[in-house]
């Protein structure tokens, strides 16, 4: 991870199955000293001891035991290398590491957050042995340091802020407690290099006229006769600086700029280092400009690409597998390809993580995902005066940013997770929130390595406090955490919110079948599921049934005594309301929020997790809820009190397009009361607003805001639709009654057809049926826990969810108020 490319075909991986002795604390001082019978556990590199136990049975993520007092020695012997001079190059060893080459010490290395280069002699003909001793933790853990201004209680135990290590596996009731160790990142033997570039450093903008401009520098381990950058059909000479160091500068006047996949195409170009005719490829980069709007008052947080304002949404990045800690594209795709099909246009790692990988941001650069990146640090009071310690973050951040120069991806960099809310919530004082870390040593580097992104100092900060939603970026659980009502999202002001929305998300019941099969909410094994705040007497199933109770109108634990099937169908449905009832309100014009990222991503077991994707890789209902508020073209409503209702019709992409919006007021959920429509053609990145009776042509109080009598209606049906095909874009509801009161029986129909390549289903009710979903063993429909309009046909696509099963689709539909419908 450390910036330097070899451009030859010398780099051998050292993947592959190693030998894995697991010893007590001390044992074995050096290779050396363990003996021959040792048992020996084969252990995949790159990998984790508890990726090794579990593939031998002997650990489970379930119910994990700790590893952290115990030593781990990984040993393997390289066959085939000729002797003489080499380097070894680790990118990632968690944590308290020492490294022996033929049984001579080459490494001790502190940080699970920075990679090695380390020269080594070979001896060749098969004589060379590596061992690689993981010490145990807890030691380390009990030493003291610097005293602490403040203790949170969320990373456990304090001993944490003096480790630079993930705090994966170090907080109770927020994830497994999977404690990372081993060789998690690969390891590579490095040869004498014929050609070698270091400290390569690429910046690709936009010039104010729109062409690419491509600053490239580096180190040159060689000579060339002729040395040439070469990107977009453009192609320039290398020239030496003062410094010593070879720059090269490319005006690239017919570009494609990047932009994230909601607002354009995230275009790619390839960099080539040109040495005497021959092409090799030393990177990949992104034409964009990124700037910070603040907006008219200096308050604000919003993201700009190219000069275009972008509303962010999306969710925070967990990890791929907490066991593996995995780093490869292949790991990262599924995942990602699922924030990209729900409309995400932004990931955040967050300071409790860990450093994802280049192929991280490889992947976000093509799929046109916006990354938010923490560095890690959260919630503690780190001891930045120690100058060994903060040599450590330096270099950790220097070896991230050196890794992914040039990815266009790359949008906020973030100094870290909650230290200063943390210690305002302790009652510090101001001077106290901030310090070296966050004020100095990561700016600093910013500076010097990518200029080009967003640097924001915490998450939280801005405001009165911290975490005020009305300033600056906040982690805004008003609507969630705190309980408040669903208009909180509006009242709150949030400029932007960088975590939000945390329920424990019900997953699918073949989830649950599969891989949870007890009885929800009453099994111990089900509540260890759900995620808690440490300390609090409350987790976030109970949060969720504050909200069923709220949009109900029922008692959650009555219904889940007597009718636990109906609680986890209206638990479901509850937290795709209000996600989608909260980006109604961030995203209409003239809201103040200029995005707001889901917490969280993934599970990282199966259960009722905060993912939005369940740890199997299933979407869970929330996931289409997101899906169906994330749209780039669509149509919101809002509630505008004696106001009335308004519509709010958002283009967010670089085409104008041709739409009808229609408004219908429909009594019993089916019979129309009062109805209109417009025609409008919504310029590129637009966005227009309509009082319902501008479609009305005549009042009706449409919100139920003047209560002159018993109320007309019981739902508010808007739809936009493409006018030239009459295709449905969008779809929204306004229950001016509540939902329970637009509760109804419906009767359902569907029709199956094969058109093409793909199945279709043609749903169709006789009055409004809500959160219709469905039970399709091996197959996905397109949309789901959606509300199905009487009177028209809606349809769906089916696809296999990996091999196609045999025979057509078939299975149950089913909504909030009616039994199976089968096909």
């Amino acid at each position: 991870m450390s910036g330097r490319a070899v451009i030859s075909d010398i780099r051998h991986s050292l993947a592959g199955e190693w030998a894995l002795v697991v010893s007590d604390a001390g044992a074995y001082a050096t290779p050396s000293d363990i003996p021959d019978k040792a048992r020996q556990i084969p252990a995949p590199v790159p990998g984790t001891v508890a990726e090794a136990l579990e593939n031998a049975g002997r650990f489970d993520r379930a119910h994990p035991v700790s590893l952290n007092d115990r030593d781990f020695w990984y040993l393997a012997a390289l066959d085939g290398q000729p002797p003489g001079p080499a380097r070894l190059l680790l990118d990632g060893l968690a944590t308290i590491a020492e490294v022996y080459v033929n049984g001579r010490l080459v490494l001790e290395s502190v940080s699970q957050f920075i990679a090695h280069d380390v020269s080594v002699v070979l001896k060749g003909q098969g004589q060379d042995q590596i061992a690689i001793c993981f010490r145990a933790l807890n030691p380390r853990l009990k030493a003291s340091g610097p005293r602490a201004r403040w203790r949170p209680q969320m990373i456990t135990p304090p001993g944490m802020r003096l480790i630079r290590a993930t705090a994966l596996g170090h907080m109770p009731g927020w994830c497994p407690d999977v404690e990372a160790v081993g060789p998690f990142r690969p390891i590579h033997l490095v040869r004498s290099a014929e050609n070698e570039i270091d400290g390569l450093r690429l910046s690709a903008g936009l010039d104010e006229s729109g062409a690419g401009v491509l600053d490239v520098s580096f180190r040159f381990a060689a000579r060339a006769v002729d040395l040439r950058i070469a990107c977009g059909g453009v192609s320039a000479p290398v020239l030496i600086s003062a410094e010593g160091l070879l720059n090269a500068r490319l005006e690239i006047p017919a570009i494609k700029s990047w932009m994230p996949h909601t607002h354009g195409e995230p275009h790619l170009y390839d960099v080539d280092l040109v040495i005497n005719d021959a092409a090799h490829q030393i990177g990949r980069v992104g034409f964009r400009n990124i700037a910070l709007d603040q907006g008219s008052d200096g308050k604000g947080f919003g993201v700009e690409i190219n000069g275009i304002p972008i509303f962010c949404r999306g969710a925070v990045w967990t990890n791929a597998d907490i066991v593996r800690l995995p780093g490869s594209r292949e790991d990262y795709r599924p995942w990602l390809e699922k924030a990209r099909d729900a409309g995400m246009n932004m990931i955040r790692i967050g300071g409790t993580m860990t450093y994802e990988t280049p192929d991280f941001f490889a992947l976000c650069d093509e799929l046109g995902l916006m990354v938010w990146q923490d560095f890690m640090f959260a919630n503690f009071d780190y001891p930045a005066s120690d100058p060994a310690f903060a040599n450590l973050v330096r270099q950790e951040a220097v070896d991230l940013l050196s890794s992914i120069q040039g990815s266009p991806s790359l949008t906020v960099l973030c100094g870290g997770s909650e230290m200063f809310q943390q210690a305002a919530m302790l009652g510090m004082p101001e001077r106290f929130w901030s310090g070296p870390v966050t004020d100095e040593i990561l700016p600093s580097v910013y500076e010097e390595l990518r200029p080009d992104v967003i640097y924001a100092p915490n998450s939280p900060f801005g405001g009165a406090m911290p975490f005020s939603p009305n300033e600056g970026v906040t982690h805004y659980y008003g609507v969630g955490a705190y309980c408040r009502p669903l208009d909180d999202a509006r009242r709150a002001g949030v400029r932007f919110s960088a975590e939000s929305l945390a329920f424990a998300h019900v997953p699918e019941a073949e989830t649950l079948e599969e891989h949870l099969p007890v009885m929800p909410v009453h099994d111990p094994r089900w509540k260890a599921r759900v995620p808690r705040d440490r300390g609090a007497s409350w987790d976030f199933e109970d949060i969720r049934d504050h909200y069923l109770q709220l949009l109900y109108g029922l008692d959650p634990a009555r219904l889940r005594r007597e009718d636990v099937g109906r609680y986890l169908t209206l638990s479901r449905a509850t937290t795709v309301e209000v996600v989608e009832a909260a980006y109604a309100e961030w995203r209409r014009p003239g809201s103040p929020t200029s995005g707001a990222l889901v917490w969280t991503l993934q599970d990282l077991l199966p259960g009722p997790g905060w993912g939005v994707i369940d740890a199997t890789g299933l979407e869970k209902p929330v996931w289409h809820g997101l899906r169906r508020a994330f749209r780039p073209v669509t149509v919101v409503l809002s509630d505008e009190g004696t106001s009335g209702l308004y519509a709010h019709v958002i283009n967010e992409t670089g085409l104008a397009r041709s739409l009808t919006l229609t408004l219908a007021c429909l009594r019993d959920g089916h019979t129309p009361v009062v109805s209109g429509k417009i025609d409008l053609d919504l310029p590129s990145r637009g966005t227009a607003t309509f009082a319902a009776t501008e479609l009305f042509g005549a009042f009706f109080d449409a919100a139920y805001s003047f209560r002159f009598g018993p109320p007309a209606h019981d739902v508010t049906v808007a739809q936009l639709l493409d006018r030239t095909t009459g295709d449905e874009i969008a779809t929204a509801y306004h229950f001016p009654q509540g939902r329970s009161a637009a509760l109804h029986k419906a009767a359902l129909s569907a029709r199956l057809a094969r058109e093409a390549e793909d199945w279709a289903l043609y749903l169709s009710t006789d009055r409004l049926a809500q959160s219709v979903h469905f039970d399709l063993p091996g197959w996905r429909a397109s949309d789901n826990w959606m509300h199905l309009v009487p009177g028209q046909e809606k349809r769906l696509t089916l696809t296999p969810r990996g091999e196609p099963p045999p025979g057509p689709p078939s299975g149950a539909i089913r909504h909030l108020e009616g039994g199976d419908f089968r096909f």
